[in-house]
């Protein structure tokens, strides 16, 4: 035998030796692999925020108590209205409360009267109509809203109507003139501080996104 040939068949053992020693440490790959998944982060590690099967709602619970009446009702919105976010509904309730209190104090409720049940948008409308009567005009100035929480919750399964009332505190300037245009109530300059306790409802899960305003109070 030539010394060639041995030295190839020396050559061919080792290459044979090497990628069998390969295969064992590295393994075969047959046809598309997906990318290998990351490995789960250590619990310390894990978003403080992250929600645990059959823990609290933090939605809800941020905003009225554990375990209470209003904190069962709106869990069953959300049954009814996955989507429904109490968070986002006291943001919609803030600009719902300036808008619909400035329109009643310039009285002009056209631009809200679709936010307003017929028997608040009648009880507003008599306010407004003896204002007018009686040749009064009102100058208002929104100051802003220094409370809003939720007082109460109810939802009835029947009808799937929601209702959530809320509490508010707010500061305006508001003066109410006489035909002669001298001030007859509030003041021109004086901040003026006003508490409402106001409920709106809907129907979960229909189409129409608007609340309105079903009951006033203080």
């Amino acid at each position: 035998m030539s010394n060639v040939l041995i030295q190839l068949l020396v050559l061919a053992g080792i290459a044979i030796f090497l990628i069998l020693r390969l295969r064992s440490v590295l393994g075969t790959r047959e046809g598309f692999e997906k990318p290998p998944v990351p490995a789960p982060l250590p619990d310390a590690r894990k978003g403080k925020f992250e929600v645990i099967e059959g823990g609290s709602d933090r939605d809800i619970t941020d905003h009225v108590a554990e375990g209470s009446d209003a904190a069962r009702a709106l869990a069953e919105m959300k049954k009814a209205e996955p989507s429904f976010s109490l968070s986002g509904f006291l943001g919609g309730a803030r600009g719902a409360y300036e808008m619909i209190l400035t329109a009643f104090e310039k009285g002009d409720l056209t631009s809200v009267k679709p936010f307003l049940s017929e028997d608040v948008y009648e009880a507003f409308n008599e306010v407004v109509a003896a204002r007018k009567a009686r040749g009064l005009t009102v100058s208002t100035e929104f100051l802003g809203i220094r409370e809003l929480a939720v007082s109460g919750a109810e939802f009835d399964a029947r009808t799937r109507e929601g209702e959530v009332t809320v509490r508010f505190a707010s500061e305006m300037i508001t003066a109410i003139r006489n035909a002669e245009g001298e001030v007859v109530e509030g003041s021109a300059k004086e901040v003026r501080r006003q508490r409402d306790l106001w409920t709106f409802a809907r129907k979960m899960g229909s189409n129409d996104p608007n609340w309105q305003l079903v009951a006033t109070g203080e």
